[in-house]
């Protein structure tokens, strides 16, 4: 009976229902892949050791200096806090309305919380507290948002190749493919950009859409204030990084993680539980180290995801309160 009426109300809810079903199903063989790659690779390494797997991570964990690591990843979720809030503000005063940094804050920390299980309803609840609190409609704030998220692959494409170029012998032969992508990625943007200043295709509607309409401001100067602004959290976490492994027993060199990191940001940005995707990237990249790889990826990005949500409970209160106050 239950299934009638929605068939009945909704008749067009199958496709959507049937695209969601494929996206679970390919969500679920990426996430076992990855979990079947990490014991197969960590249950090696015990083995080789003599010792259980548990025994052996055990061993892995218990080597770490704690204390340093939490107080160099407390100081950079903060870090990273201000200047993702910094990229929000500046990019709704470039789009959209200028609206206080301090006022930006309560949002963008509360909607750490809710990334923690979804980064675009995390997304769509700042379109609604910057609707009801500043009058934005939700369509300008999701056109930032979507600039945004543009930005950011252009952005860690170019520190990746920045990376390679500094530290080709380093890395692993495949990142080889990098200057060509950032090539790629470079004749794309400039036609993009091209295309939305009306130079390419004038008579062309699409760059009209609601959604699109940051792209439609924006000028080359707002994509390079981007890069700029986004940077000092790249850098940063190049030294935090860096400084982490090296409290886990691996030595790796600042250069070198310059190359890394951008490619494992986009491995995090996979929806897979505890960042499955990022943590076997970081076995594979240092296959000498797989216990310390494993357990290093597991609390480096799960860490920052949590903290970043404690911080968003800092905000959670007032947030609220001018939510619904």
């Amino acid at each position: 009976m239950a299934e009638d009426i929605r068939t009945d109300s909704a008749p067009d809810a199958g496709p959507p229902r049937k695209k969601s079903l494929v996206g679970r199903i390919v969500f679920l063989v990426i996430t076992a892949l990855c979990f079947a790659y990490l014991y197969y690779r960590l249950n090696g390494a015990a083995a080789r050791e003599g010792l259980s797997l548990v025994d052996y991570m055990t061993q892995v964990f218990a080597n770490v200096n704690w204390l340093a690591w939490a107080g160099i990843m407390v100081c950079y979720s903060i870090f990273y806090f201000l200047i993702d809030t910094l990229v929000v503000s500046r990019a709704l005063r470039w789009f959209v309305k200028d609206i206080k940094y301090t006022d930006i804050m309560p949002v963008r920390a509360s909607a750490y919380i809710i990334s923690i299980f979804n980064e675009q309803v995390g997304k769509g609840a700042m379109a609604l507290y910057l609707n009801r609190r500043h009058n934005v409609p939700a369509w300008e704030v999701g056109s930032v948002m979507i600039f945004i998220m543009f930005c950011e692959v252009f952005y860690l494409l170019v520190w990746a190749t920045i990376g390679y170029f500094l530290s080709a012998d380093a890395l692993p032969e495949v990142f080889g493919l990098i200057p060509y992508l950032a090539l790629g990625g470079a004749v794309f943007l400039v036609l993009w950009v091209l295309y939305f200043s009306g130079v390419i295709l004038p008579g062309n509607r699409l760059r009209d859409g609601r959604l699109l309409h940051a792209f439609k401001v924006a000028r080359p100067r707002h994509y390079l204030m981007f890069f700029l602004l986004r940077s000092p959290a790249i850098l940063a976490a190049v030294f935090v990084y860096t400084t982490a492994l090296n409290l886990f027993g691996v030595e790796a060199g600042y250069a070198a993680l310059l190359g890394y990191l951008p490619v494992i940001f986009f491995a995090a940005a996979v929806p897979t539980p505890m960042r499955a995707a990022a943590i076997t990237l970081w076995v594979v990249l240092f296959p000498d180290n797989e216990g310390q790889m494993a357990a290093f990826g597991f609390v480096q990005h799960n860490f920052f995801i949590l903290f970043n949500a404690a911080i968003g409970l800092l905000f959670w209160r007032r947030a609220q309160r001018e939510l619904f106050g």
